[in-house]
């Protein structure tokens, strides 16, 4: 039995139940708990139309009104094809409280720099989460899409109204 931190961070990531686990925190409002890395983005489903939540890593802040995300499951993953159709969302994390925003799927190109300077700063964390990855997906990680989430306006912060 492999207990290589990327073996368990890949059935983890197999295991809805954990996969969802943060999704209570957020929406009882304690999702800051989870510090400004781990986001719960709200979005809608591409054929039903219904609130759909999904707890995503932050790759990186450009800007204040700016976040990085990646699909470590590619283009087939049900929230980056959910955005796809329809990119506006939601985005809860750290002490932002679902702040309207707009999804762009980035180029290839512009992928590809987001993860080279994901692995510039946090190589350690990188590691990790490619091993992870290509243990639950059984593929080499090549490159992974990203999405840049576009803060609409001020969002709510924890405590304000």
């Amino acid at each position: 039995m492999d207990l290589s931190l990327s073996a368990i961070g890949a059935r983890v990531l197999r295991t809805r139940s954990l996969v969802r686990a943060p999704i209570a925190l957020y929406k009882a409002g304690l999702g800051w708990l989870l510090g400004s890395r781990i986001l719960m983005l709200e979005h809608r489903g591409r054929s039903s139309g219904l609130r759909r939540y999904v707890c995503l890593e932050v790759v990186e802040r450009p800007s204040p009104d700016r976040i990085v995300i990646v699909s470590g499951f590619g283009e087939r993953a049900q929230w980056y094809r959910n955005l796809k159709a329809h990119p506006q969302c939601f985005v809860s994390t750290g002490s932002l409280r679902r702040a309207p925003a707009t999804a762009r799927l980035l180029s290839d190109e512009e992928s590809a720099q987001a993860l080279g300077r994901y692995r510039a700063a946090r190589p350690r964390d990188w590691e990790l989460l490619r091993g992870a990855i290509e243990k639950a997906t059984g593929r080499p990680v090549d490159g992974l899409p990203m999405v840049e989430l576009a803060l609409r306006e001020r969002p709510l912060t924890r405590g304000s109204r």
